[in-house]
């Protein structure tokens, strides 16, 4: 590939710098240790990669999640082939769960250092390079810059953390943001976050959240049956999904509360990392009247748990469709609070505590009835044993399906901006 080089910004010969006395100090030793079974393709060594593909990069599980509709829109609307890449394994996982047989190929992305993403981009020689929400890696943009390959960030979201600490460091952000050809982001909160990191307003596009389209997808291969043994018969069964540490115990207050009404209710903790599981289990242990085990330990033919904390990954969207009520984790503590659209596909309102910064869009699904906002374990309590009102679970679900009907499109809308792109610049250069 012919090269043009572009004049190497001062904020990126510092990361250069700082990246490169990382690496000879003995970071990859530390890297290899950690990344043992995929450390030749962290390095930039990947094989059997299709001509010119279209490579779509996705951090982890919920970017794979917001990926997979544009994967799909892509593959059937253009000759593309298709290489997705994930930092984690669980993002890996998710990839070979929602996308194989469609998806071309399936990597591990490179360590955002010069030696490691030139040896990747040389194997890979992307057509286009599309990077999920927020994944800016300021190595691999600016080479991709520097090759002329068009560069696109979809379904891009700025949390309000993120946003403040880029404000913060703006000189070096500008550059790496002006190596990206056009800003496709979910709603106009984002959008405004972006133009006030300098990017030009004309280079932004509001196209909704794709996550949205996968999960509606998804939603016609879903159904509660798989998961129907957690209850007690017809007694509810509650789920708390992506808890994270602090948010447990005022699930657990909640849960017994709730069933001063409903006795024979179950709870299911999934927690955000499930390495937390015993930790959940033990916020469990000083009280007598519930009982908690793992989901791995439960024999599904005489389950006797209260409590089931979920140990294994990839089992909540499934869980929510055979639950009757449902929590929201990352919430009710300073985590940015974690995706309420799944729960909402099952016509069950998102309830959620009042840090739901990461998803913006969710105080106008509170405000459709999708989602609930809640403060305390009693409220929480509450909320849960309203959801089982037979009038409140009709509600709900034509409320939910309403919201629903007010996001749908956003992968098509992405591609379309990207297939516009790429036919301007054709002419352009014709």
């Amino acid at each position: 590939m012919t090269e043009k080089k572009h004049a190497c910004p001062s904020g990126l010969r510092i990361y250069r710098f700082l990246s490169g006395t990382f690496f000879t100090l003995g970071g990859l030793k530390i890297l290899k240790r950690k990344y043992k079974d995929s450390i030749s393709e962290r390095i930039g060594h990947v094989e059997n990669i299709p001509d010119n593909p279209v490579w779509i990069h996705a951090v982890s599980v919920g970017e794979v999640q917001s990926a997979s509709s544009l994967i799909r829109r892509i593959k059937s609307r253009s000759p593309y082939p298709c290489v997705i890449s994930t930092v984690t394994t669980t993002g890996r996982e998710m990839a070979q769960k929602l996308l194989t047989g469609i998806v071309d190929k399936i990597i591990y992305s490179p360590f955002d250092s010069r030696k490691f993403v030139t040896r990747s981009l040389d194997a890979i020689k992307p057509a286009i390079y599309i990077t999920m929400e927020t994944e800016l890696w300021p190595e691999i943009l600016y080479q991709l810059k520097d090759r002329e390959v068009p560069t696109f960030l979809a379904n891009g979201r700025l949390s309000d953390k993120s946003f403040k600490r880029m404000k913060r460091t703006k000189f070096f952000w500008r550059g790496v943001l002006d190596c990206i050809d056009k800003f496709m982001v979910r709603f106009d909160d984002d959008k405004e976050k972006f133009i006030a990191l300098g990017v030009p307003s004309e280079k932004i596009v509001v196209t909704g959240d794709c996550k949205a389209d996968t999960l509606l997808d998804r939603r016609k291969a879903t159904g509660p049956e798989k998961w129907d043994w957690l209850k007690d018969g017809n007694a509810p069964l509650f789920t708390a999904g992506s808890t994270h540490a602090g948010e447990d115990e005022i699930v657990i207050s909640a849960f017994r509360i709730a069933r001063r009404k409903f006795p024979r209710a179950r709870l299911a903790i999934v927690p955000r990392h499930p390495e937390r599981a015993l930790m959940t289990i033990a916020s469990a242990l000083p009280f007598d009247d519930v009982h908690a085990e793992l989901l791995s330990q439960i024999d599904p033919d005489n389950n006797k748990a209260d409590i089931i904390v979920v140990d294994r990954i990839g089992v909540l969207f499934d869980l929510y469709a055979a639950s009757d009520a449902v929590f929201i984790g990352g919430s009710l503590v300073q985590k940015g609070g974690q995706n309420p659209f799944e729960p909402a596909l099952f016509g069950l309102p998102a309830i959620h505590g009042p840090c739901m910064t990461d998803f913006p869009d969710t105080e106008r699904m509170d405000s459709m009835g999708a989602a609930m906002c809640i403060h305390n374990d009693s409220e929480l309590a509450n909320a849960w044993c309203d959801c089982l009102n037979a009038s409140a679970v009709s509600k709900n679900l034509r409320n939910c399906n309403a919201y629903f009907n007010t996001l749908g499109g956003a992968a098509k809308k992405t591609w379309t901006e990207i297939e516009s792109f790429m036919l301007d610049r054709a002419k352009n250069k014709a």
